[in-house]
């Protein structure tokens, strides 16, 4: 971090600390999301999984994350960052010893539910605390760079899971992860300070709070966020985490070893931008930049490149990592919608705000990722081959995301404080 950042209750040394404790956290949530892009080929050939049962195995998940996020949010302002996710992380060790164990799909299918469950808390948490930590610029440069942290574990799900995968096999790697997320757990228990009511200005607030999401159901500015949230940032996950793998193998023929080498490419370029959006966010702010302009104006750079990947299908051949990567770098821009959603309501309510607009995302992901298997398995019943029945999904995808860019557009909401 900078030292023009600006912390709003914690020394810098303090700040940066528990920043990096829970970045680890988050490092190894977003490893055990994105791992199943790269174990897809394997994992269909050992289970005989079709696209419907790899989107919905992908999709647990995130089914998983998303039933946790109300319950989450009233935790989180209650019991603060700390106490909640270490609770939630233990839940994430079960989940990945169970799935390393798993003999049939279904066994694989609860152990992702049980995976999405405990990581559901692993950027809730420390966007909670910054909340009340740092100061509006701040918070926009650590979403960012927890979202680049996030990309190191995608990159990590790449190539280094397809060197090991001859060498200790998929099992193990499920089961070093919980290892590994075990560790996060002990350093958070040891770094991150303890939640104190009297931190905000807003404690009154808080004693006299019913716990309730009352508030944020009628704030028309989280509505106006919610449709590109669901589809456009869903969908950039959905893509990132599970089908740009598949469209690599079998629409553009690529290898499985070529497919994981593409999906490294992409992780890289997201870390790249969040670190870039990182840098720039708290100099766009205090020139007065508001974030929904440049969602507005950068968002529909994503519509022309899936255009044209659904107009090329096969033809990308060699390009189709580069297309993919270029679909999820012009989609980072809608990442800025969720701190600005979390900025718009006080304090006291940015862990329910938070957790509510989380609980949209990722049950757009979900929808998106098991959409796609189903739109795909149905193409091909009538009678497309694979390369255009991904072209027909994708397309399916982007006119959803081109519809709520449309309604975020031409809503009216008040903006963020």
């Amino acid at each position: 971090m900078s030292r023009s950042m600006t912390l709003a209750h914690l020394p810098r040394r303090q700040a940066v600390v528990v920043f990096l404790a829970f970045a680890l956290a988050y490092f190894f949530s977003a490893l055990v999301r994105a791992i199943t892009a790269t174990l897809s080929p394997t994992l269909t050939a050992e289970f005989q999984l079709n696209a419907q049962d790899l989107g919905l195995l992908a999709g647990g998940y995130f089914l998983g994350f998303s039933l946790t996020q109300l319950p989450l949010g009233r935790w989180l302002d209650r019991h603060g960052p700390k106490k909640v996710i270490l609770a939630f992380l233990s839940v994430a060790v079960l989940g990945c010893l169970a799935f390393s164990w798993a003999e049939s799909f279904q066994g694989l299918l609860a152990a992702r539910v049980l995976c999405g469950m405990g990581v559901s808390a692993c950027l809730m948490a420390p966007l909670t605390g910054y909340r009340r930590w740092f100061d509006a610029p701040t918070q926009l440069r650590t979403n960012s760079w927890m979202l680049m942290t996030g990309s190191f574990g995608m990159v990590a799900a790449t190539l280094p899971v397809q060197w090991l995968m001859p060498i200790w096999g998929w099992r193990a790697l499920f089961l070093m992860l919980g290892v590994m997320i075990a560790l996060a757990m002990l350093l958070i228990f040891l770094l991150v300070p303890r939640w104190q009511t009297g931190q905000t200005a807003a404690a009154s607030a808080l004693a006299d709070d019913d716990g309730s999401y009352r508030a944020i159901w009628r704030n028309r500015y989280f509505w106006r966020m919610t449709p590109i949230g669901f589809f456009s940032y869903g969908g950039m996950v959905a893509i990132q985490t599970l089908w740009a793998g598949p469209w690599m193998t079998q629409v553009a023929g690529w290898s499985a070893q070529e497919a994981a080498t593409g999906l490294f490419a992409i992780n890289l370029s997201m870390l790249v931008s969040f670190w870039l959006w990182g840098l720039v966010t708290p100099r766009l702010s205090k020139w007065g930049m508001p974030v929904d302009r440049l969602i507005a104006r950068g968002l529909p750079l994503t519509f022309v490149v899936v255009a044209f990947m659904v107009w090329r299908g096969p033809a990308l051949g060699s390009a189709a990592a580069a297309t993919l990567a270029l679909l999820c770098v012009c989609s980072t821009f809608v990442a800025l919608a969720q701190p600005a959603v979390g900025m718009a309501f006080p304090p006291h309510l940015a862990g329910r705000a938070l957790s509510a607009y989380n609980l949209v995302i990722f049950a757009g992901i979900f929808v998106v990722q098991w959409g796609i298997g189903l739109a795909v398995d149905a193409a091909r019943s009538a009678g497309l081959d694979k390369p255009a029945a991904y072209q027909v999904a994708f397309a399916g995808f982007a006119l959803c995301s081109f519809v709520s860019w449309l309604y975020f557009v031409f809503s009216q909401a008040d903006q963020p404080r």
